[in-house]
């Protein structure tokens, strides 16, 4: 069992609470997070940890240890949302100072947490073989995300693992989901443009209506979509329509914007053909004579961030040492349609990543992710912090028990 110094832990609790805070005060949007960048770049200096900048706005450094041995990345996303902040009983010691930008999905909190870490490991660095290395990764609110310009720019250049986690409100706080296998979605983004014959409402019989096209496509879609994949393994939603600009006129074009999320490869590639299959057959359906090559249609399937796949062994042992160290973990908790460009790091290295709960009803802490009142029970940070020093030195001592042969 790790065992930490009740005196430093002390001091540690407000050091992190304070740094969370002073992000929370100053947020910045994805590759804007200029001030954030310097603000951690200073904290690593003030605790003797050399580093330098990655991917535009992010920053890297490497925790080394007393001799030879593997290298375990861990990693915080730094970015905000274009959230209005509302002021809560809470929050106004913190509350965002640049209007219109909000730390509402906790990313204030992840930079805290592994600033956390870094001081721990710092003070032990002379007890362990190998090196930790840090990331804190700009863009992940925004696809493409960060995470892959960190590994074009080596970010994962000899590192055998990688380690992250993300708050969630609706985890009960201080509990870690860590699932394996697959745990978050894969995001996709679909465009059709529907193309029609336009012209007034009197005159249907010279027109080709693509509004009529579109509904028959949602409503066929959504009755299709369940009799192929099971409706547990995927959601499917359209997020805006656009077409015409007058009330007694068909127009000659609409526009469809949705996105469908799924656990699998192959429920992604299968729900494609499924839309391609549908528009197929309402062309065929409302093709006339006389209006050759129309109804048509362009449609474009935009892959976002992969499945994250937690690895099986890695999951098992992190779960195994967190509750040998009195850590609350849910191995068993459900998948969750929310995607993370951590999955960018999993598909080259083993590794987790954990949900840790926030949700405190007892300090007014319901809020929801994204929400413009999400706040956190700062009572998780030092936990998080704890959570990846016991991770890491675990693996570095026996990484064998991490990895698969």
């Amino acid at each position: 069992m790790i065992i930490f110094r009740v005196n430093r832990l002390s001091s540690l609790d407000e050091w992190i609470k304070n740094l969370r805070r002073e992000f929370h005060r100053e947020p910045e949007l994805s590759y804007a997070e200029y001030r954030t960048q310097e603000r951690i770049v200073s904290v690593l200096g003030e605790l003797g940890i050399d580093c330098q900048k990655i991917a535009d706005t992010g920053v890297i450094a490497n925790i080394r240890g007393r001799g030879q041995g593997p290298c375990i990345a861990i990693r915080s996303d730094m970015d905000a949302l274009a959230v209005t902040e509302n002021q809560t009983d809470y929050n106004k010691e913190y509350i965002s100072s640049n209007k219109g930008v909000m730390h509402a999905c906790g990313h204030d909190g992840h930079m805290a947490i592994l600033l956390g870490a870094a001081r721990l490991l710092k003070e032990c660095q002379d007890s362990f073989n190998g090196t930790v290395r840090l990331i804190f990764q700009p863009a992940e609110e925004v696809p493409p995300g960060g995470a892959q310009r960190v590994i074009a720019h080596g970010g994962l250049e000899g590192v055998d693992a990688a380690i992250g986690l993300h708050i969630f409100g609706d985890v009960e706080a201080g509990v870690f989901n860590i699932r394996a296998g697959p745990c978050m979605a894969s995001s996709n983004r679909f465009r059709i443009r529907i193309f029609g014959k336009g012209g007034h409402h009197s005159t249907p019989g010279y027109c080709i209506d693509p509004i009529l096209v579109a509904s028959e496509f949602i409503s066929t879609l959504y009755s299709e979509l369940p009799k192929s994949v099971d409706p547990a393994n995927y959601v499917f939603g359209i997020g805006a329509l656009n077409s015409g600009s007058q009330f007694n006129r068909t127009p000659d074009e609409l526009e469809i914007d949705g996105s469908f999320r799924t656990f699998d490869d192959q429920d992604t590639a299968h729900i494609g053909l499924i839309i391609g299959s549908v528009l197929d057959q309402l062309m065929s359906k409302h093709s006339r004579e006389g209006f050759a090559g129309l109804p048509r249609y362009e449609l474009e399937i935009e892959s976002g961030y992969p499945v994250l796949m937690n690895d099986v062994r890695f999951s098992r042992a992190a779960s195994r040492v967190l509750r040998d160290n009195n850590f609350a973990v849910n191995e068993n908790a459900d998948r969750i349609f929310g995607a993370e460009d951590f999955a960018f790091y999993l598909q080259r290295v083993p590794g987790i990543f954990a949900i840790l709960g926030t949700r405190n009803p007892e300090k007014g802490m319901l809020e929801g992710n994204h929400s413009s009142s999400f706040d956190i029970d700062e009572d998780v940070l030092t936990l998080g912090a704890r959570a990846f020093y016991t991770v890491a030195l675990d693996f570095l001592k026996t990484p064998e028990v991490y990895l698969s042969s």
